[in-house]
C-alpha cells in the first residue's frame, strides 16, 4: 500500500519549479496531489474500492508523472468510462506497473513511449502496460524487481487463481498484462 516516497518528493519538486513558470498549473498540481493523498489516507484501507475511484487516482498519478517528462516521451492511456462504476477492485493494484513504466521506460535523451490500456469484458478486467525497454547498465542497482514480486504475491492472496500476470520484453518494449 505504499507509494515510493520519491514520487512525492519528485512531485513536490516539480510543483516547486512550476510556481515561478506557471502558477495556475502549480495550483492544479497541488490540488491533484492533495486529492491523491486523501485517497491514500481514507479510501485504500478498504478491501475493495470502486474501479472508477481507482481510475481517478491512476489518472491523477499519471498527470503528476507527466510533469517530469520531456517532449521526447509519448504517453497514451485509455481507461473504461461509466461502466467502471459497477466494478470493485483491490486498491492500488495498478500503481506498481505504472510506476515501473515511468521509472524504467523513459530516457532523458532518447525517444520513449508509454502506453496503458484497461478494458472490461464480461467478468474480466485486462490491464496492459507497454513501455520502451532501455537496457540497464550492470552498475545500475535500481529496480530490483521487488515491485512485480510483491504485486504477484498480493494478487495471489486476493484473487487466488483468478488472475494472470505476465511480463515480457519484446523488441524494444516491456509489456505487462
Amino acid at each position: 500500500y505504499q507509494l515510493q516516497p520519491h514520487f512525492f518528493f519528485n512531485s513536490l519538486n516539480n510543483i516547486y519549479s512550476l510556481v515561478e513558470v506557471s502558477p495556475p498549473q502549480a495550483q492544479e498540481a497541488i490540488h491533484g496531489l492533495s486529492k491523491m493523498m486523501r485517497y491514500l489516507l481514507y479510501e485504500t484501507s478498504r478491501s475493495t474500492v470502486g474501479l472508477d475511484e481507482e481510475i481517478r487516482f491512476i489518472t491523477s498519478y499519471i498527470s503528476l508523472m507527466k510533469l517530469r517528462q520531456t517532449d521526447k516521451t509519448r504517453l497514451e492511456y485509455h481507461f473504461p468510462g461509466e461502466e467502471a462504476a459497477h466494478w470493485g477492485v483491490a486498491p492500488l493494484l495498478f500503481i506498481p506497473l505504472i510506476e515501473n513504466a515511468f521509472k524504467h521506460g523513459v530516457s532523458a535523451t532518447k525517444a520513449s513511449e508509454i502506453s496503458f490500456e484497461m478494458t472490461l469484458t464480461g467478468q474480466q478486467l485486462l490491464f496492459v502496460s507497454i513501455n520502451t525497454n532501455y537496457a540497464k547498465a550492470d552498475s545500475d542497482k535500481s529496480g530490483s524487481g521487488i515491485g512485480l514480486i510483491n504485486l504477484r504475491k498480493r494478487l495471489e492472496l486476493l484473487y487466488h487463481e483468478d488472475f494472470s500476470l505476465t511480463t515480457k520484453a519484446e523488441n524494444d518494449s516491456f509489456v505487462v498484462r
